[in-house]
């Protein structure tokens, strides 16, 4: 692909719909490495007056086109674009026929349909149908799909899947094997899938609430089928949570997921038939860590929870993306929450967004949640459509309420069932069932950006009252102000919890104003103001409470996210005054004393603790400055890890001796207890590996690196070694490499650990890992392992030298024409390169002006490049 002129942006404003439905499809398709042909039946209806049809297609050879039994003749009846067939003068009402070839074997940017390591397989969200045959490729376009897959080889490709369900299978007079598939329920292309390989079968079968029996497959690599027992049994979890918390179940005989290694994406929630990334089947205890498996279970509800609100539901155009994406995030975060440990699961979202997503509000490609413009559709598949999609959505919730909220919900899904809806016709429903105005909270849709809030308390004692006032402001100055839902807990300064008469019983203050005053009257003495309890809003909080205040609620406020939230601003308060001052870096006494308190103390929740002790990244500081000081940053953060690991060791030691026995108790592997025993115990390793000359570490190290039945606590202590550079570190990487050279997905891990070393070397490191068997260009999630961890490590991508930026622009290249969508992943951190030092700005400027300059640039680089430079 060539790029000549600028790629043509599109504007939501601009949305036509389409001059013609697709009411069915037939598609037969004759696999072969090379050149498969596609044969495409669609029953065609106009809708309008528009005389010609065009159709999407892009890299097709086409062989013939037939109207209602007239085969067509070309620039008479038709025209092939370079990304497009136009079909003249059509009828009403007609049958067409299209025949076309492929060659999936020549498709490394794994769109459309595409064969690797063996299988067939495809993807087509967004834009990928096009890439298989001519079609009206846009969501809106809803059809009944029938689908036959012929093969000449059965031994090679036993299983021939695609959407719905199985209707009839045979051989045909040539000896080719066929089996056909029909999906009852119209969807638009992006959600047709096909696949046909050689696997290992785990089988289930799920009764609805309906009495529906379900059958349930699982298709994975050969060897693989023991690791996907974990995933099966999630995805029932997920049919059971779905039906009891929303009241929504599955509407097909069969539901099929497919772990394939190669693919760009998570996974992908086709009609019955789910491709996933492996990492995201794939798992047991002695190769998946316990993230891995809370991931596993993650993803599997995530696109199970799309077959309504996404499937069933679609969207109209991809402006609305988040009306899927959003809600489902949403719907798969409070799935994860009710399975697992709701306090840490919400912490973990919120780190998502502090580091990554504010990150990207404040870079050249900040997009509202529904956005209005867009040039590359792939690069819109954003932490701003995903996770403060999902941030909207909850904060609806708790807007509402869980009863209205659900009562919105049914009402959205009854009035947009099989439909192509919008943003607003999610909203519309949330207002028709409680009855409230949301039109200013329908700016979150709209405005781009991270709102901040400044909060002010007055106390008077005479009248014992607590005057509050919030401001709120944007990084974007047209904005106008947001409807901010703030959950706030309010402390005694002895840490009981405090309810004056004027806090809402759900405690959620609505901030609608530019400045907004509250007041709490009855209060003895000033109480400890505590606002976003569950992070109840996507925005950054300014406030002035005292080191004696952030102690109170670190140690007493019930909300988990308040306490974790209140160390986080003690370690910022002291990495930014140590970078101000150009000092050593100092931490309140008050605070190594509490963790102190926090280790030792038998009662305390190992994985809140072991939160608690998670330090800002340096890629989350930097995201604090509007210059950052990379060198400084790096040297803080430095610093605080060391003041940590020696401020607790006696306690770090106690503490992971406590909890070993927990952590290591084969009969509750999979508790949440074990959990969160092997939580902690990886947390203080990571600090005590710091003291790299203690013996009582060195045995420890060795001790749960020994663990070989737990891959949580074996790769644990892989990384506190890496990472700290203690001596064993060489050994553990030489042993885990020898024992896990043959399991890709582990050494993914592997690669990982290397690449986020914060040392100098690290880039060295990764050149040299280019080169190693376990690493493959051709396969993203290696990619992603190596260079998009890489892409991470802050103070080394940004080495003042430039060499952490020419070695990731170098894998851009390479990239490039090869897989632009994982190409333009790694390209996004570079993308601010003002908010750099001069020397930084220019070897960035120029890094990025030479990728723009290429003959060859992708339309993916070319928008993120081009918004950059502008």
């Amino acid at each position: 692909m060539t790029v000549t002129t600028a790629p043509t942006a599109r504007y939501r404003k601009d949305y036509k719909a389409p001059s013609f439905s697709i009411d069915t499809v037939d598609l037969h398709f004759y696999l072969d490495d090379t050149c498969t042909r596609v044969v495409n039946t669609m029953q065609v209806q106009k809708r309008d007056d528009e005389p010609d049809l065009v159709l999407d297609g892009e890299q097709l050879q086409l062989v013939q086109v037939t109207l209602d039994d007239r085969l067509l003749v070309a620039e008479q009846d038709y025209k092939v674009g370079r990304k497009s067939l136009t079909i003249y003068n059509v009828p009403a009402q007609f049958s067409l026929t299209i025949e076309n070839t492929i060659n999936p074997s020549a498709n490394t940017a794994l769109e459309g349909l595409y064969k690797s390591a063996g299988v067939f397989c495809s993807q087509c969200e967004a834009e990928g149908f096009r890439r298989i045959t001519y079609f009206l490729d846009r969501p809106d376009v809803l059809s009944v799909y029938t689908t036959t897959l012929y093969v000449a080889n059965k031994e090679e490709y036993p299983h021939l899947l695609s959407n719905g369900n199985k209707v009839d299978t045979g051989t045909t007079a040539e000896g080719l094997s066929w089996v056909r598939w029909h999906d009852p329920y119209p969807k638009p292309s992006y959600l047709f899938a096909v696949v046909a390989g050689d696997f290992d079968l785990l089988e289930d079968t799920y009764t609805t609430a309906e009495g529906r029996q379900v059958l349930l497959q699982f298709f994975v690599d050969k060897g693989n089928l023991n690791k996907a027992y974990f995933a099966m049994e999630a995805l029932k979890n997920s049919m059971r949570w779905d039906e009891q918390r929303f009241g929504l179940s599955y509407d097909l005989d069969i539901y099929m997921v497919v772990a394939v290694d190669f693919f760009n994406m998570g996974a992908m929630e086709n009609k019955g038939l789910n491709v996933f990334n492996s990492k995201f089947v794939l798992a047991d205890e002695a190769s998946a860590t316990d993230q891995d498996f809370i991931n596993v279970e993650a993803v599997i509800g995530h696109e199970y929870f799309h077959n309504w609100t996404g499937n069933r539901i679609t969207c109209r155009d991809w402006f609305q993306l988040s009306l899927k994406e959003g809600l489902t995030v949403f719907r798969e975060q409070e799935f994860s929450a009710d399975q697992g440990m709701r306090a840490v699961n919400r912490i973990q979202d919120v780190r998502i967004m502090r580091t990554h997503q504010f990150e990207e509000d404040a870079g050249p490609m900040a997009h509202a949640i529904r956005p209005d413009i867009v040039v590359e559709m792939n690069n819109f598949y954003t932490v701003t459509i995903y996770n403060k999609g999902a941030e909207v959505v909850r904060m609806l919730h708790t807007l509402l309420g869980e009863q209205t909220f659900q009562a919105g919900m049914r009402r959205y899904i009854a009035d947009n069932d099989g439909k192509a809806a919008t943003c607003n016709d999610f909203l519309q429903a949330m207002e028709q069932a409680s009855g409230r105005n949301l039109n200013q909270f329908k700016r979150w849709y709209s405005q781009a950006g991270t709102p901040e809030i400044s909060v002010q308390t007055d106390y008077s004692r005479r009248q014992r009252k607590l005057t509050v006032t919030i401001s709120q402001a944007s990084d974007k100055p047209a904005n106008a102000p947001f409807h901010i839902p703030i959950q706030v807990e309010l402390l005694s300064q002895q840490g009981e919890p405090l309810h004056p008469p004027e806090l809402p019983v759900n405690s959620v203050l609505e901030l609608t104003e530019p400045e907004q005053t509250f007041t709490f009257t009855g209060l003895k003495e000033a109480p400890v103001f505590a606002p976003l309890a569950n992070f109840s809003a996507p925005v950054k909080c300014n406030d002035t409470r005292s080191l004696d205040e952030l102690i109170t609620i670190t140690r007493f406020a019930q909300d988990a996210f308040l306490r974790w939230d209140a160390v986080q601003q003690l370690y910022s308060q002291a990495v930014h005054e140590a970078i101000a001052q150009g000092g050593a870096l100092t931490l309140p006494n008050a605070l190594i004393d509490g963790l102190k308190a926090s280790l030792t103390d038998g009662n305390s929740d190992p994985a809140l603790v072991a939160l608690l002790l998670q330090i800002p990244s340096e890629e989350g500081v930097a995201a604090e400055f509007k210059y950052v000081p990379v060198s400084a940053i790096h040297r803080a953060i430095t610093e605080l890890h060391e003041a940590l690991a020696r401020g607790l060791y006696t306690e770090l030691l106690q503490a992971w001796d406590m909890h070993w026995p927990q952590a290591t108790d084969k009969q509750a592997a999979f508790s949440k207890e074990a959990i969160a025993a092997r939580m902690l115990c990886n947390t203080c390793l990571g600090y005590l590996a710091a003291m790299t000359d203690s013996e009582a570490v060195h045995e420890r190290l060795q001790r749960q690196f020994a663990a070989e039945q737990s891959m949580t606590l074996v790769f644990g202590a892989l990384q506190a070694a890496v990472h700290n550079q203690h001596r064993l570190a060489e050994v553990q990487l030489a042993q885990f490499a020898n024992r896990w050279q043959h399991d890709p997905l582990v050494m993914d891990k592997w690669l990982a650990v290397q690449a986020t070393v914060r040392h100098a070397s690290s880039i060295a490191k990764v050149h040299e890992l280019t080169e190693h068997s376990a690493f493959d260009w051709s396969n993203p999630n290696r990619v992603y392992a190596l260079l998009a961890s890489f892409s991470h490590n802050f103070a080394q991508l940004h080495q003042a030298d430039g060499a952490g930026y020419a070695l990731l622009v170098s894998a851009i290249k390479r990239l490039n024409t090869a897989n632009p969508q994982v190409a333009s992943r790694l390209l996004s951190p570079l993308l601010n390169w003002r908010r750099f030092n001069d020397a930084r700005q220019g070897l960035l400027q120029q890094v990025l002006s030479d990728l723009r300059n290429m003959p060859d640039l992708a339309p993916d680089l070319f928008e993120k490049i081009e918004q950059s430079l502008r």
